[in-house]
């Protein structure tokens, strides 16, 4: 059962750090490999650099809730969130209610 998530490629969790920079401080964010293949991706289809979709995710997030504790974890629900709705045509209405249970 659990054959395709032990065997997978060890690249696609290897730890990745990129320096980004976000409310005008230069910072570092170390994701795992397939984290950071989704993010460009999301990034592309919003037509954002990933460099200014990690911006503009912060602000808004920081505008929305006030402050953002921590930013990778942010992104890698984020990351779970368009792979959801992806691959199951869910709505983000629906993720809000499951965060909100």
């Amino acid at each position: 059962m659990c054959e395709i998530y032990a065997g997978q490629d060890p690249g696609r969790y290897r730890p990745i750090n990129r320096s980004v920079r976000i409310g005008g401080h230069s910072t570092s964010i170390q994701l795992e490999a397939a984290f950071w293949v989704l993010i460009d991706e999301i990034a592309e289809k919003q037509g954002l650099s990933t460099a200014r979709f990690l911006s503009k995710l912060y602000d808004e997030a920081l505008e929305i809730n006030g402050s953002v504790a921590n930013f990778s974890s942010l992104l890698r629900t984020s990351c779970l969130i368009y792979v959801m709705s992806v691959s199951h045509g869910a709505s983000q209405s629906r993720f809000r209610i499951i965060a909100a249970e």
